[in-house]
């Protein structure tokens, strides 16, 4: 079978749920979600192609070849991914309910200064110019963020994010429009601030949902690389329940 994609055995992942129907997938900081400007053969899809290439082919380019939602390339985490045509249909319908829990771990550069448990409820402007870029603008789409406190330090704070909406860089702008900034993140933080950490400190930790065909409830962990571990203990919240 001729494939849309190229495969790439040489992009790893880590599969962290598996069964018929779909798959949870590890994808590591520095790596493209899916092919687009300047990454045609080296994202997170060209290595699944590489061993589940037949099956992605078939959900088909019109479902993206089964990825239901992206990371920023910088981000490191947790990516569901359907291996049917029905899956990805019955998949994408509890995305668009809200249905699929979303949550991230986050290292900024202070904690929210309200509420150790609070949202941010701030529409979500996406601009493509030279680059894809968001803001917060009264002209934008609803986005919804949630976050705890889980540690702070006084170099740092550990925020847990569960980005109820999907907008482009939501938890990104969300955290920086209350001035909470993640650590190296270079689109939405001063020079300090980005150049504070070797890539933006954001983790896909969980995801939580109803399987589709299975009704059956599955949560799947990531556990934190280790690059965002060490930067854990730099900032003096090594241990902090991670």
């Amino acid at each position: 079978m001729n494939q849309s994609i190229v495969p790439n055995e040489r992009v790893s992942f880590k599969v962290r749920y598996e069964d018929e129907h779909l798959l949870v997938v590890e994808k590591r900081a520095r790596v493209a979600t899916v092919p687009g400007k300047g990454h045609a053969e080296d994202t997170l899809l060209n290595g699944l192609f590489s061993r589940y290439g037949a099956r992605l082919q078939n959900v088909g380019a019109a479902r993206d070849f089964g990825m239901l939602h992206r990371l920023d390339k910088p981000t490191s985490g947790l990516v569901l991914v359907a291996l049917t045509p029905l899956c990805h249909e019955a998949m994408s319908a509890l995305f668009r309910e809200r249905k699929v829990a979303k949550f991230y771990y986050a290292i900024t550069r202070r904690a929210p200064s309200k509420l150790p448990v609070g949202t941010i409820n701030r529409p979500i402007l996406e601009e493509h110019k030279s680059m894809k870029l968001a803001r917060v603008a009264s002209g934008g789409k609803p986005s919804l963020t949630a976050y705890r406190l889980v540690g702070q330090s006084a170099a740092a704070a550990l925020l847990e994010c569960r980005a109820v909406t999907g907008r482009l860089h939501q938890v990104r702008v969300h955290l920086a429009s209350i001035g909470c900034p993640i650590l190296g993140d270079d689109l939405y933080a001063n020079a300090t601030i980005a150049g504070a950490a070797g890539r933006l400190m954001l983790h896909a930790h969980r995801l939580s949902f109803e399987h589709p065909m299975t009704g059956v409830g599955v949560d799947v962990l990531s556990p934190v690389p280790r690059d965002f571990a060490g930067m854990l203990k730099r900032v003096g919240l090594a241990g902090v329940g991670v």
